[in-house]
């Protein structure tokens, strides 16, 4: 209780807390979760903002794991309360999910932690619909949870240890959780392999958020490991206004139809060469490209950070239109398109910013990064987990395995 009370009042107050008997570890080696909370502008100049390497992005804070009182870091999301303008990061930690207004620089506030549902897992996937978290878990007997993200405007004496607003059961773990904001449809996928859905996606109808709906799924394509739904616009007419998933299975990539909730129908499937595993993919703004990581391409056979592009310009017929390959040999995993710029959280080596402007005549260069783990580049599973690059004010969320929450922003 010591401890809580300390972290939360320096938090509070932004005041240089210095160590003593009753405090976290403010002093740790790089890498296990300990380090100090940084607040306050860090430029890039000269290659580096403080102890990070970094290319055309500043540094805005940083909280370790153990602000936390986390192991791990892995997930991260972001909501906007629309009533104030007030911006939160989402961190996803190995035990709950923590809760960070991060508006003010320099002047952060760690709300509190919503526990983790049952046990901890080093695996957890954060989306926001309508004012509301929802958050899965491969810890077993999981579920979702759903957490009204209103009750942060007035959470006193932070951090708190806050109560799920409402729990979902119909499945135990899940890996990952995907929502079509146009639809109010949730589509968890990764879930146990010998469910209703061979680990597919099991459909949720999240259109009353503290009041989720099993509403079918999807199995007939076997275990989705992520995936990205749409209202689709793109140049297909075959397919305008159809609700189309894409999810990433392993070993292929599915589109699948998903608009009859009861009859969903496989549209094709596609695999690509040198597949390691077939691990997250996201549309362009224009849905023509869908842009793919492979998770294990760099560690099976060592190439470096491969990038793959689709041209999904006829949904039956999804052709391989380019390949990017960055800079270093790190594994990329999570990635996410905002305009003409692709924001890829590649393990070891950060954040990785890509213009995409050029996407079309197979132009695509790396505009900037920024590395929270600057001990390598190597293919391993350190470093970044997940990006957030969608705050109106430029902010971008980082959430780091080894290293707890960084917000950057593009350097002036």
């Amino acid at each position: 209780m010591k401890k809580i009370l300390w972290l939360g009042l320096c938090l509070y107050f932004m005041a240089s807390c210095s160590k003593n008997d009753d405090a976290p570890n403010t002093v740790a080696p790089p890498g296990d979760g300990g380090g100090n909370v940084q607040m306050g502008l860090v430029p890039c100049e000269n290659g580096m903002a403080g102890d990070y390497p970094c290319n055309g992005y500043d540094l805005l804070g940083q909280m370790p794991l153990s602000s936390f009182n986390a192991g791990k870091g892995n997930d991260s999301w972001g909501w906007t309360d629309t009533t104030n303008g007030r911006e939160y990061a989402l961190m996803g930690l190995d035990n709950g999910t923590a809760f960070i207004d991060i508006t003010e620089d320099g002047n952060w506030m760690y709300l509190g932690k919503l526990p983790t549902a049952t046990s901890s897992s080093s695996w957890r996937d954060i989306k926001v619909y309508q004012d509301h978290a929802f958050i899965v878990s491969e810890a077993d007997g999981h579920g979702m949870q759903v957490f009204d993200l209103t009750r942060l405007r007035n959470a006193a004496e932070p951090p708190q240890t806050f109560g799920a607003d409402a729990h979902y059961t119909g499945f135990g773990n899940a890996h990952n959780i995907v929502i079509n904001a146009e639809t109010g449809f949730a589509y968890v996928v990764g879930t146990a392999r010998n469910d209703a859905f061979n680990g597919g996606a099991h459909f949720l109808d999240i259109s009353d958020p503290k009041s989720p709906q099993a509403a079918n799924g999807y199995g007939a394509s076997g275990y989705s490991h992520d995936a990205q739904v749409v209202t689709y616009n793109g140049p297909d007419t075959d397919y305008s206004g159809a609700e189309i998933f894409i999810g990433a299975n392993e070993s292929s990539i599915v589109i699948v139809n998903v608009t009859d909730k009861q009859n969903p129908v496989l549209i094709t499937s596609l695999q690509y060469s040198n597949t390691g595993y077939t691990h997250q993919g996201w549309f362009t703004e224009d849905q023509r490209y869908f842009i793919l990581g492979d998770e294990l391409d760099e560690v099976n056979f060592g190439l470096k950070s491969r990038t793959l592009i689709f041209d999904f310009s006829d949904l039956d017929n999804p052709q391989l239109h380019d390949t990017y390959l960055g800079p270093t040999s790190a594994i990329d995993h999570n990635g996410y398109v905002k305009g003409p710029e692709f924001y890829l959280a590649n393990y070891t080596a950060g954040i990785r910013i890509l213009d995409i402007s050029g996407i079309a005549g197979k132009t695509i260069t790396e505009q900037g990064f920024f590395d929270t783990y600057p001990a390598n580049n190597t293919a391993d599973f350190s470093g970044v987990w997940s990006v957030y690059p969608y705050f109106d004010s430029g902010k971008i969320v980082i959430s780091d395995i080894n290293r707890g929450l960084f917000v950057v922003k593009k350097s002036n």
